[in-house]
């Protein structure tokens, strides 16, 4: 096992091992309880969503808050855009801070919107402007974990696990949804409606609290001490997560010299720094962040906002379109952890690019099955459930590839970025697909033209991964993308695009 690896000259240059020492470890104790700690986010946010969905009737109701039906609905627009500015403004702190502490704040920022927003006492519009801003809060929280968790997870899983890891944690998403909708449906049909809503706002904060005390003994990412001039803790920490695995009676090798990465930290690395990285340094690496997440989020969003209405709409479905959504949601949860290892395999370019085109085929040829109206209630649940077996895999790639091919530096505000652009572009698709459907008069037409424009631009989402994809599976994240503060580096054969020195913003 190595001992010291890191070592500085006078010039403030650093040469480490650091990040060959973290991809060389096995999988071990320490990784499964950082992916459970970290992972929940996305559980988080599934749940969230559900919830706000399923009581979305129940506000309106004169025993609860008596909302009216926008004001409801309204609750999760408010959650999504806490979401985008919660990742704009942690995303931030996660570079400059580190990520140690932002998924600690997060998560506290999240337990305690969603908490309050049960804390709802009346239905007077100062009761409803208070449920409106707990549930900003509580986006806020959310968006801020999306930015600090994947970063923290990239940092310190190592390389030859990092896809499936990753794509099966926001694969996640998926078992929030079944656990919030059906523990909503139990609450509100089985416990009084004043009291069922605001136990389904309480299910987060439970978990959360049980989250905080595993979070509590995490480590800082030794990527971003060493990154960020502290040399010194980032060799401690990677020692002492080398001597966990090792207590298992497991024998580290040496690390070769030659994978030494010499960095000259940047003093500050904001916005400014990830515009030029983005516009100039990474443009290709841009549109392929941009085209997956943009891609994936207007199909989802599409699809699992309006999906509720269509099986009423279209295919007369009465007080059971949740249950129709658990088996949605399971199609959702399988595809990430069934074809996730075959990202680290077969590679990210071709799984990646494979995923979007097969999703976007296959929603084209459900479309005209739907125009013909073959399917029933139960077969069109089936089609979504194939559909977004691929798709899942795809869209919790796209998260994947924004989180490994952008500069240590700059990584969670890449994040941040491409994740709120994405968030408004599905807001937009979810009122795009409601115009579609008229309740009093529904036309397969027109919902037709809805799901041909979905598998248009998931196709385009694989296109643009054909062309721009990275090859990043097995490859150090230095390898992948050269730090800001490199000054030098072994790059492997077809590696990381040249860095161009410290950012500054």
């Amino acid at each position: 096992m190595s001992t010291s690896s890191t070592a500085q000259d006078t010039g403030g240059t650093v040469r480490s091992l650091i990040p060959a020492r973290i991809d060389r470890l096995p999988w071990a104790s320490f990784h499964t309880r950082l992916v459970i700690a970290l992972g929940v986010a996305w559980i988080l946010d599934g749940l969230e969503i559900s919830v706000a969905s399923a009581v979305e009737g129940a506000l309106t109701k004169p025993d609860t808050l008596n909302m009216s039906a926008a004001g409801s609905t309204s609750i999760a627009t408010i959650y999504l855009v806490g979401e985008v500015i919660g990742a704009l403004v942690f995303g931030q702190f996660a570079d400059r801070w580190g990520r140690q502490k932002l998924f600690m704040i997060t998560l506290g920022v999240y337990l305690v919107g969603s908490g309050l927003s049960a804390a709802t006492a009346g239905a007077g519009a100062g009761w409803v402007a208070f449920l409106y801003a707990t549930r900003l809060i509580a986006g806020m929280g959310i968006g801020g974990e999306y930015a600090a968790i994947n970063s923290a997870i990239d940092e310190l899983i190592p390389a030859r696990y990092r896809g499936r890891i990753d794509i099966a944690i926001n694969g996640t998403y998926w078992a929030g949804a079944i656990v919030g909708t059906f523990a909503t449906f139990l609450f509100l049909n089985t416990i009084q409606p004043s009291l069922g809503w605001r136990l389904g706002f309480l299910l987060g904060p439970v978990l959360a609290l049980f989250i905080i005390y595993v979070r509590r003994n995490l480590p800082e990412s030794p990527r971003w001490q060493l990154m960020h001039g502290r040399a010194e803790q980032a060799e401690q920490t990677i020692t002492q997560i080398e001597q966990e695995v090792a207590q298992r009676g497991v024998i580290l090798e040496e690390v070769d010299e030659s994978r030494a990465i010499e960095v000259r930290p940047a003093d500050r690395t904001g916005y400014f720094a990830l515009a030029r990285v983005l516009f100039r340094d990474y443009r290709p690496r841009a549109v392929l962040g941009l085209g997956l997440m943009v891609t994936q989020s207007f199909l989802y969003n599409a699809i699992f906002f309006s999906y509720s209405i269509v099986l009423t709409v279209f295919y007369h479905v009465e007080g059971t379109a949740a249950l129709y959504g658990i088996a949605f949601a399971i199609g959702n949860l399988i595809g990430p952890f069934v074809l996730g290892p075959l990202f680290d395999t077969v590679g990210r370019k071709k799984m990646i690019s494979g995923s979007y085109l097969i999703a976007g085929v296959l929603l084209a040829i459900s479309a005209f099955l739907f125009k013909a109206q073959v399917f029933n209630a139960t077969t069109q649940t089936l089609a979504w459930v194939i559909i977004f077996f691929f798709a899942s895999a795809g869209a919790s790639s796209a998260y994947l590839t924004v989180s490994e091919i952008f500069p240590q530096e700059v990584r969670a505000k890449a994040i941040a970025v491409f994740f709120s652009i994405a968030q408004i572009v599905g807001a937009l698709a979810t009122l795009f697909y409601g115009a579609l459907i008229d309740k009093n008069h529904p036309d397969f037409n027109k919902l037709f033209i809805g799901y041909i424009t979905g598998a248009v631009i998931m196709v385009i989402g694989g296109i643009i991964a054909v062309f721009f994809g990275v090859a990043a599976e097995g490859r150090s994240l230095e390898d992948v993308a050269a730090p800001l503060a490199v000054v030098r580096a072994k790059i492997a054969k077809g590696g990381a695009e040249p860095a161009t020195g410290a950012a500054t913003g």
